[in-house]
């Protein structure tokens, strides 16, 4: 009960909502992808859903031969093709003679556009969003020469030798050029010899094993952070100031005495004030000021600090429409090949463990960031794209790569599999991803309780 009482129950809407919306858009285009060369091609389409819908829809209209609906059950979406072995399982209809409509009646080549047309979708759309995002937002990066103060080490790092004011000037003797690479320079390998310079002397530092498995483990996105001072950027409502007054611009340098210079040291003082009334010393217009205000039980003050970005200063790169169109697909292309280096590493890494990357929907939901932004909204559902696109294409009978696999085997052999085999195949598909789905559920749950 109290686990419940303690959920930030705005952050977990807004990350259900981006969710919906986001893996609503990916399925109902992937299912296009299926749909418009079924049709192109002869095939009667009989539903185009949504979401599943066991037992009853919660919409549902039928226009011409198509029925198209929402189901209850938000975990995918469908289009039922006539004469297809698919999620459906419509056993009566495949002992029917085939009709020129069905989808089996049709050549091997058009059948193997139709299963491939979703993950095409799937694919070119993520390069299409990439394109936007760069048109729209540009691209932002955190040059490494600007990390004036260093790094901020968490416990973990600080347990393998590095220290706060580190720098890191190199990953595998590839040089860091852009803070923004680091985290998966980090975590898309198997060994780590950072090259680093400490207070101007030059020392490297290899991270021993296992290092890089808990860092997966527990999801830990501060190992290495920029270290910068503590400057107000805004005050909230929710500060509770009791004496003095707090504004834009204030840098904090103390609390009760206690003094600090960057954000990691007021954090872990800050700690030590939970719950109480404390005297802040701040640096306003290079006079120093004091204020008294209150510590939440969660240790906040009730501002929001300067980010490193607008403290340390960024290099923006700016495109055309046009120029965005070539940089989106190589920025795509590039997202694919460090997921599918994600995944070789999980089966030929010890560092990279199933049960340490594996998650649900939950997971999933956790990385829109709790609040509405279009920016993160959008690179999270190109991401998802892109993922979707890659786990549809793998020989898994139930998935369209599967079914994909058994046409391209007919056109090579000439030989096609029979429907009593396309339908043992289905239901194997089918168990094993449920299976695989109810495992990654039951680890996030594990990890909301642990």
């Amino acid at each position: 009960m109290m686990y419940f009482l303690a959920i930030n129950w705005t952050v977990f809407a807004n990350n259900l909502g981006q969710f919906i919306l986001a893996f609503s858009i990916l399925v109902v285009l992937h299912e296009l992808g299926h749909f418009l060369p079924a049709k192109w091609f002869g095939c009667r389409v009989e539903k185009f859903y949504l979401f599943f819908n066991p037992g009853f829809s919660l919409f549902k209209k039928k226009v011409g031969e198509t029925e198209y609906g929402i189901g209850w059950i938000p975990l995918g979406g469908y289009v039922k093709i006539s004469g297809m072995v698919d999620e459906s399982m419509d056993k009566e209809q495949m002992k029917l003679p085939p009709q020129p409509w069905e989808f089996r009646s049709k050549p091997a080549w058009q059948r193997l556009i139709i299963m491939l047309g979703g993950v095409i979708v799937n694919f070119i759309l993520a390069l299409i969003i990439f394109a936007g995002i760069l048109f729209v937002w540009g691209e932002e990066k955190l040059p490494a020469k600007n990390m004036v103060y260093g790094l901020a080490a968490d416990s973990l790092a600080t347990t393998v030798g590095i220290q706060d004011g580190d720098v890191v000037k190199a990953v595998n003797n590839e040089p860091l050029v852009y803070l923004n690479t680091l985290p998966k320079s980090l975590m898309l390998t198997e060994k780590v010899t950072l090259n680093i310079n400490r207070q101007g002397r030059d020392t490297v530092i290899t991270l021993p094993q296992g290092t890089i498995s808990k860092l997966t483990k527990n999801q830990r996105s501060n190992f290495l952070s920029p270290r910068v001072p503590v400057i107000v950027d805004s005050v909230g409502e929710s500060a509770k100031i009791l004496e003095g007054d707090l504004k834009k611009g204030d840098q904090l340098v103390g609390i009760n005495g206690q003094n600090f210079m960057f954000y990691d040291e007021f954090d872990e003082v800050k700690k030590n004030y939970k719950g109480q009334d404390v005297q802040l010393s701040l640096i306003r217009n290079n006079d120093t000021v004091s204020s008294r205000v209150s510590i939440d039980e969660n240790g906040l003050v009730g501002f929001i600090p300067r980010s490193p970005a607008t403290i340390l200063g960024t290099e923006k790169i700016e495109y055309t429409f046009l120029e965005s169109i070539p940089a989106g697909a190589k920025y795509g292309v590039d997202r694919l090949k460090d997921y599918m280096e994600g995944i070789r590493l999980l089966f030929v890494s010890d560092e990279h463990k199933v049960q340490d990357n594996l998650g649900s929907v939950v997971s999933i939901g956790k990385l829109f960031g709790g609040y509405w932004d279009w920016h993160r909204f959008w690179t999270m559902t190109a991401l998802f794209s892109i993922i979707l696109a890659f786990m549809n294409i793998l020989p898994i009978p139930a998935l369209d790569g599967g079914h994909a696999l058994f046409t391209l085997y007919e056109m090579i052999t000439g030989r096609k599999p029979s429907d009593k085999f396309m339908e043992y195949a289905q239901m194997v598909g089918m168990v094993l991803l449920l299976g695989l789905m109810a495992y990654a559920l039951g680890l996030d749950i594990w990890r909301l309780f642990k």
